[in-house]
């Protein structure tokens, strides 16, 4: 199983959509102070369930939608889709890719997907029970 994609839109300093496509094997993020390679880190642990605004660096949840900039007006919601591919045995599933989407919205609510179908957060929590993979887990 390995990451395939990340789409961020909205999620912090990502205010446009935007693709990660990742190859299967090792994978760095890199790049200058300030271009967001904490924010995509973040997304990802967001998107696997991190509950606390504070692990993200923010106040509230609410903090981790794009709060404008001089030039680019805020936005209402904040969305990450992270897709595994190969997923079938570690995931006991029948597809062979897998997408888990989460938004957020100003007003606070929120909202889970697998696979385009709405679910709990306890409901991605279970998919990757002993998989090694969750918000807190050292593979991020």
């Amino acid at each position: 199983m390995y990451l395939k994609s990340l789409d961020i839109h909205g999620f912090k300093s990502f205010a446009d959509k935007t693709r990660f496509e990742f190859a299967e094997g090792v994978t760095g993020i890199v790049g200058p102070n300030g271009c967001g390679k904490s924010n995509v880190v973040d997304a990802v642990r967001w998107v696997l369930g991190e509950t606390s605004a504070k692990a993200l660096r923010g106040g509230e949840m609410a903090d981790v939608i794009f709060n404008g900039s001089e030039k680019r007006k805020k936005l209402g919601m904040a969305e990450v889709t992270l897709t595994l591919a190969d997923c079938e045995e570690a995931l006991k599933t029948d597809y062979n890719e897998v997408s888990i989407t989460r938004r957020v919205y100003a007003d606070g609510k929120s909202e889970f997907l697998i696979n385009n179908t709405r679910c709990r957060l306890r409901d991605i929590g279970d998919l990757f029970m002993d998989t090694g993979i969750g918000r807190s887990s050292y593979s991020i």
